[in-house]
């Protein structure tokens, strides 16, 4: 399968829970919710900051997870958004970034319409078959497993070491 050139990518959408996670919450008996996020992401985010794409965290809950973890990536995030739908406007900046040039990585069935819109979409390997059927790239990594590192080392084909490290 050809890779994506970072040139046909304005905008990356990415979803929390079952890509930036393993989909697994962790409660304690007070309610408070815990995730596993891998940090192998957070290199690869920084790439992309560096070449100036916009990126957002879309996620259909409140969560106060979610928005640490954006913060800590230095990513705009999207919260409350029961119909992922319901985003598109924010996302291409009410109509000023064509959805043929965002590249949408969603796992599960909320995702599936707006994954449908987008000119480009990834997902990880353990995906709802729905998901993996309309993906253009299925990755080798599973949800919360270094999914964004593998999408700009192996499917834009980026050096990061280059990006971030060379003079």
């Amino acid at each position: 399968m050809k890779n994506l050139h970072i040139d046909e990518v304005d905008t990356i959408v990415i979803d929390f829970d079952g890509v930036l996670t393993d989909n697994s919450v962790y409660l304690n008996d007070s309610g408070q919710e815990w995730v596993k996020c891998s940090r192998a992401d957070g290199l690869a985010f920084d790439a992309l900051r560096k070449l100036n794409k916009t990126v957002f965290i879309l996620s259909s809950e409140t969560n106060k997870v979610v928005s640490s973890r954006a913060k800590k990536l230095n990513v705009r995030v999207i919260q409350s958004i029961k119909n992922k739908l319901d985003a598109v406007d924010l996302i291409t900046n009410n109509g000023s970034v064509n959805l043929e040039r965002v590249l949408y990585i969603g796992n599960d069935l909320n995702d599936l319409n707006i994954m449908k819109l987008c000119g480009h979409t990834a997902c990880p390997s353990d995906s709802h078959l729905s998901i993996k059927k309309i993906s253009k790239f299925v990755l080798k990594a599973r949800g919360g497993d270094g999914v964004i590192r593998e999408i700009v080392e192996d499917i834009l084909s980026l050096d990061i070491t280059e990006i971030l490290y060379s003079n």
